[in-house]
């Protein structure tokens, strides 16, 4: 199954992402968290971790609103 890593996801803000996460402490929080529930649901997605599948879809949704957020940020 596909990774959804940020630098994959906004190759354009390759260098923009590394100067925020150095230089915003919320851009790094978001980052940080984003990173680690994109790893919890490639987990899911191969089938490492098991889960219901409510806790699934509230992941994923989570994954996208931090993504959103982060591409927010990315946009100012």
């Amino acid at each position: 199954m596909e990774r959804h890593d940020l630098i994959h996801e906004f190759p354009e803000h390759q260098e923009k992402i590394a100067q925020l996460k150095a230089s915003d402490a919320h851009f790094n929080e978001l980052f940080e968290e984003y990173h680690k529930v994109e790893e919890e649901v490639n987990r899911i997605n191969t089938g490492e971790a098991v889960v219901i599948d409510e806790f699934a879809h509230t992941l994923k949704a989570k994954l996208l609103h931090l993504k959103d957020e982060i591409y927010s940020h990315l946009n100012k």
